[in-house]
């Protein structure tokens, strides 16, 4: 485990902010303790302070994972987000789009949200604006991206796309081996 370089730290605080803005600060000054991003094999993970100096008594080749999985940096340099940090984005996020019941299923296949499966948006979402996919019993569901913003999707087609997905927890089943 090693600290991020300044350049990925950059990579990974403005995607992180791309969905919960300022509130990134929130993740790393939490109540219960002081949090910090670790990178090991081009994985990002989020650790604890205290447990990352017990991890410490462990050389590098007998450790497999530490903390929670955040996403990793692909071959051209970019980071992605994984499913695995929808539990600590979800309470921060600033926009948020919900889904009918009946649309759920679909998101969760990895299909866009469409107009006729949107129940609710975050008043001023902008076009293109990272958003946390929730249910109608708010439970998180996914990331993704509005693909119109809040005035658009009033005035849009219903087989209009306004979301387009990201992530989703379908992404345990469809790609368990990927993820950690």
């Amino acid at each position: 485990m090693r600290r991020l370089p300044e350049d990925r730290t950059k990579l990974v605080f403005e995607k992180l902010s791309k969905y919960i803005g300022s509130n990134v600060k929130l993740l790393i000054d939490r109540p219960d303790g002081t949090y910090c991003f670790r990178e090991m094999r081009d994985r990002v993970f989020y650790v604890s302070e205290k447990i990352l100096t017990l991890a410490e008594n462990f050389g590098p080749d007998h450790l497999l994972a530490l903390g929670t999985c955040f996403g990793k940096f692909t071959k051209s340099g970019k980071f992605r987000l994984h499913i695995t940090a929808l539990s600590y984005l979800a309470p921060y996020a600033q926009f948020k789009v919900w889904v009918k019941p009946q649309a759920e299923q679909q998101f969760l296949y990895g299909h866009n949200i469409l107009k006729s499966g949107l129940a609710r948006i975050t008043e001023n979402t902008p076009k293109y604006q990272g958003v946390i996919v929730l249910n109608m019993n708010d439970v998180p569901l996914g990331f993704g991206v509005a693909a119109k913003s809040t005035a658009e999707c009033k005035l849009a087609d219903p087989l209009a796309i306004v979301g387009f997905n990201q992530s989703d927890i379908g992404e345990y089943i469809r790609c368990e081996d990927e993820l950690c």
